[in-house]
């Protein structure tokens, strides 16, 4: 169980009312238990199952009943966006440098935390000019964003933004200079700004951290900061700007 002493009961880890092992995609969960635990959960007893469902902070018992915590849905819920109208991204591309300017772009990404962060990566693919330049006889395409970089920044966004904070997603909002990820919830614990950019980090999900650090889509934590900023200096652009504005947590990243 995750525990901190100074911030008390992790929320990724708290039951969701009226919720029930049926709002888990068990097909997913196996998967993920052949993977990376090789054992199959479709040959245990149901009693097993959900026994290994509450081992593993998927499932929890509250007054006889069995509830998914938020985690637990947010990784392998059906629809988590049911009881988690928080979750999910609004992404919006415009014309221009300003949020006035036209509208060229506009999705909501909803479902599991793993899948809002492929779609959100060929959503800001499918948003990005692909400039060529000329190298002898050879055409080479020059991306205006690191997608290593995007992957980062959405993952970060997802895996750290604060969940208890309901009525409102992740904003991804892409203009002609810049894209902004702006993430609900202020920096947690002691981190600071200038500590992030040298790697210093707490998991406010260590359950989410754990999961989608298991399924490759976190390297190592606390890395993820600094390698933006050093691939976007590598790519000759303005130094990205992290900064809390309000309740958010706020990346700017701007185009090479």
């Amino acid at each position: 169980m995750y525990r901190n002493l100074a911030e008390g009961y992790h929320f990724d880890i708290s039951p969701i009312a009226r919720t029930s092992i049926k709002d888990l995609d068990i097909g997913i969960i196996r998967d993920y238990f052949m993977k990376y635990n090789t054992f199959d959960l479709f040959e245990e007893s149901e009693d097993s199952v959900e026994r290994i469902l509450e081992n593993a902070d998927i499932l929890k018992e509250v007054d006889g009943r069995k509830l998914c915590t938020v985690g637990g849905l947010l990784i392998f819920g059906k629809k988590p966006e049911r009881y988690l109208p928080q979750n999910g991204v609004s992404f919006a591309h415009f014309s221009g440098n300003e949020i006035s300017d036209e509208l060229i772009d506009k999705k909501i990404i909803t479902g599991r935390i793993q899948d809002i962060a492929e779609q959100l990566m060929v959503t800001i693919k499918n948003n990005m000019l692909t400039p060529s330049v000329i190298n002898g006889l050879k055409r080479d395409d020059k991306e205006e964003y690191p997608m290593v970089v995007m992957r980062e920044a959405i993952v970060n966004s997802l895996v750290h933004r604060n969940y208890s904070i309901s009525g409102t997603k992740i904003r991804v909002l892409m203009y002609d200079d810049r894209i902004e990820f702006r993430s609900p919830g202020r920096l947690p614990n002691t981190v600071t700004i200038d500590k992030m950019k040298i790697g210093v980090s707490y998991a406010r999900n260590p359950f989410l951290v754990k999961y989608m650090e298991n399924m490759r889509y976190i390297d190592h934590l606390g890395r993820g900061i600094p390698m933006i900023l050093k691939k976007m200096n590598e790519a000759g652009a303005k130094e990205p700007l992290l900064m809390e504005l309000g309740e958010e947590f706020v990346i700017i990243i701007y185009k090479a």
